[in-house]
């Protein structure tokens, strides 16, 4: 792994070497995830690898990620915390929560007040960009998806949080019709930019909320309240296509303590789903 540090993230690296984690920004590599998975052992907590041009990234369910070079973040963020099993399941929830601060905060007219509430419209029709996570962990803006989230254990037990961000890609070039990017939903910086601006506030916030959760008690609470308050999936009519084949449509009507999303379903049965393809539906 190369661990060139390149002039795209100054202001990322600082916040990195303040917390007492490395930094590598390799002008290119085929995965983050898989550059720190190989030296997670040998690494501290906080640790980053990120890049402007990852060529063979992979999303959730081994799904491959589009990564134009130059026009999208890949990175990726070494968590080493003494957290129990149940709290662990919860990080890509945070992971994705931390995320949506980090996209809200380069976005024009998205403020602290429009980062707490949630969406009750699948497509704003005026005003500033909607950004709310989908369940468990994709963020969307204008609920079409702007980043994923890949979280990966280490050999050490340590967990490797792995994002991809859609920073400048232009309307007309998105790898699927559900994609956007930062640039479309109004952000006027370049790449690099907002790559170092989306990290910054992405670093610190999982760091932060990892170490609520090791914390316990209300701490932990307050995260898990926060994620939900991010969570444009609840109150959502969805359709879930679930590990074994079986296709579900219900409304999803919270997030339980592990971690599940809640339904209930056309019958008014309530379950909660722990693993699944989750999609939006425009209708209920």
């Amino acid at each position: 792994m190369s661990t060139l540090v390149t002039p795209a993230f100054p202001r990322s690296r600082a916040v990195v070497d303040g917390s007492g984690g490395t930094f590598a920004a390799p002008e290119r590599t085929g995965s983050t995830n898989a550059d720190l998975l190989a030296v997670a052992t040998d690494r501290p907590h906080g640790s980053v690898v990120a890049t402007l041009d990852q060529t063979a990234g992979r999303g959730r369910l081994d799904r491959s990620w589009s990564a134009p070079a130059g026009q999208t973040l890949a990175a990726s963020l070494l968590v080493r915390a003494d957290l129990s099993d149940r709290d662990r399941g919860w990080l890509p929830l945070v992971a994705g929560a931390a995320m949506r601060t980090a996209v809200s905060a380069v976005l024009p007219g998205v403020d602290d007040a429009g980062r707490a509430s949630r969406p009750t419209d699948p497509v704003p029709r005026s005003g500033a960009p909607t950004v709310a996570v989908k369940w468990p962990n994709d963020v969307l803006v204008d609920d079409r998806k702007v980043c994923g989230i890949l979280c990966q254990v280490a050999s050490d037990g340590s967990v490797v949080v792995g994002a991809g961000v859609n920073l400048t890609i232009p309307a007309d070039a998105m790898p699927t019709p559900t994609a956007t990017s930062l640039a479309v939903a109004g952000a006027t910086a370049g790449a690099a930019a907002l790559a170092d601006a989306v990290l910054s506030v992405f670093h610190t916030t999982v760091l932060e909320a990892v170490a609520a959760l090791a914390a316990g008690a209300a701490d932990a609470q307050a995260v898990r309240c926060g994620v939900r308050a991010a969570c444009g999936t609840i109150g959502r009519h969805v359709r879930l296509e679930l590990p074994d084949g079986t296709v579900v449509e219900a409304e999803a009507t919270g997030i339980d303590d592990d971690g599940r999303i809640t339904i209930r379903d056309r019958d008014g049965r309530s379950r909660g789903v722990a693993v699944g393809d989750l999609t939006h539906l425009r209708y209920a």
